[in-house]
């Protein structure tokens, strides 16, 4: 017996919707990532890009759960020496909110071409309002209970 191996053209790309309010932000990632990759399909072949597309809302409010808030940061350099920028997720989930989801999930992602083109079918939204209706997403419901409300 062999075991199936899908191809790139016979993959069908479906939209879900995650709302990530009062869950926290690395939980919802998780959730994400897997979709993107595609290991929720009993068809998951690792080499071939068989995930579907994501739209995450209210990513505003989506929690950091103990001291995250107040003692995780995030670093870049920008190439010069000495130049570290640092910012703390307290200033980056007022600000930026998508951000902190993109970085939470491309860290979940593998570092190659395929990890870079999973991440181009998240969309990320803040609030509760995207323009993705067209699409039709279906709300995305896991089997298991690895959510938990904070």
């Amino acid at each position: 017996m062999s075991t199936y191996m899908q191809k790139s053209h016979e993959v069908e790309r479906k939209w879900y919707i995650i709302d990530a309010s009062e869950k926290p932000l690395g939980r919802v990632a998780v959730q994400i990532a897997d979709l993107l990759r595609g290991k929720h399909k009993p068809t998951f072949t690792p080499h071939v890009d068989c995930g579907d597309n994501v739209v995450v809302i209210n990513c505003a409010k989506a929690v950091l759960t103990g001291k995250k808030l107040e003692n995780k940061r995030r670093y870049r350099h920008t190439g010069y020496i000495g130049h570290i920028k640092t910012i703390e997720y307290k200033h980056l989930m007022a600000q930026k909110p998508e951000k902190a989801m993109e970085y939470a999930v491309k860290g979940m992602l593998p570092n190659t071409t395929l990890g870079r083109n999973q991440i181009l079918r998240m969309h990320l939204y803040a609030n509760n309002e995207h323009d993705k209706q067209a699409q039709k997403p279906q709300p995305w419901v896991s089997n298991k209970e690895d959510v938990r409300n904070v």
